[in-house]
């Protein structure tokens, strides 16, 4: 006679069931015969993240953003939205799409490739209900690619979260400023400016 199971058995290993890592190669087959086509997609670590809409006050943090950056750097060094190269180790299982990046040169002199991690000076995220996937996922794939500065623009809080010093393990400085601070980019150590600037 079979035995009722009255309480959940904990000595159980839970087993994740397998799932299929993409490349970077296999999105580009899909892409080619349109069966991605209309979807917002990101590939991270393998795997396709739907890149959720954004709300009113995510596009007025990223104008805000944008136009501090573009003041220092100027436009022609700012890339929004589109895809950048990470760590030999991660390059064929992700290509992160950052809302912005400041490059050292201008983003049309590399017409034929994505940016490497060399190329870059900075890279942002402006997060809300992204937040715990940026502060994790993202910001140690862009520390093991040796990104030298990373700005996360916490929209539910109200902060800036400055990750510098990128190591294999993890950035090694994480820094938060609220409101009443500023800040400046490592590349432009000159150029402070409150944080509150990015949420007027």
């Amino acid at each position: 006679m079979p035995t009722a199971l009255l309480t959940p058995q904990t000595d159980i290993v839970p087993v994740s069931p397998p799932r299929k890592r993409w490349t970077r190669t296999e999105l580009s087959v899909l892409e080619s015969v349109g069966l991605l086509a209309g979807q917002n997609l990101e590939l991270i670590e393998g795997e396709l993240i739907l890149k959720m809409g954004k709300n009113r006050k995510h596009c007025v943090g990223l104008l805000l953003l944008l136009d501090y950056l573009v003041e220092v750097f100027g436009r022609p060094n700012m890339q929004q939205e589109m895809p950048i190269d990470v760590h030999p180790e991660d390059v064929h299982t992700s290509e992160p799409e950052p809302d912005l990046v400041v490059l050292k040169r201008p983003a049309l002199s590399m017409r034929l490739a994505n940016p490497r991690p060399d190329d870059i000076q900075l890279v942002c995220e402006v997060s809300d209900t992204s937040l715990a996937f940026d502060l994790k996922t993202k910001a140690n794939l862009y520390a093991r690619a040796s990104i030298q500065e990373y700005w996360v623009l916490d929209l539910i809080h109200s902060r800036l979260i400055v990750h510098r010093e990128p190591s294999p393990a993890g950035f090694q400085s994480v820094q938060v400023y609220g409101p009443d601070e500023s800040i400046a980019p490592l590349a432009a150590p000159q150029a402070q400016t409150p944080v509150s600037a990015f949420f007027n």
